[in-house]
């Protein structure tokens, strides 16, 4: 089991930044992929970003690139969304989640352990 907790989300005008955090516990980081998803008021949940646990690599998003990074810390068990220049398409739940096999990073089915989701709201 692993149990996924964020934080960091909020109120930003447009153009602002936000950090979100994800703090997992239990049987952590024995992950494929861990992942960044987000959902708008009446949209679909879609991608924005994923880390490869073993291989260090990084996926994004082509509506987030060059604005989003994600990064984790492995003596905290924490995976970070770090969010510049943001518009306000960008409000919605963003959702950390985890995977316990290989899968596709960018498939919200593949991923297993979900957090229960933290806020961004960009106003314009």
């Amino acid at each position: 089991q692993v149990q996924l907790v964020e934080s960091g989300g909020g109120l930003v005008q447009a153009g602002g930044s936000l950090r979100l955090s994800c703090v997992a516990s239990g049987r952590t980081f024995s992950s494929y992929y861990m992942g960044w998803f987000r959902k708008a008021q009446g949209k679909e949940r879609e991608f924005v970003a994923a880390f490869g646990w073993s291989s260090g690599r990084t996926y994004s998003a082509d509506s987030v690139k060059g604005r989003f990074t994600i990064s984790r810390d492995n003596a905290k068990n924490t995976l970070y969304l770090q969010m510049n220049s943001l518009k306000s398409e960008d409000t919605a739940v963003y959702y950390c989640a985890s995977q316990t096999r290989s899968g596709s990073y960018d498939l919200a089915r593949d991923y297993v352990y979900w957090g229960q989701g933290t806020q961004v709201t960009v106003s314009s």
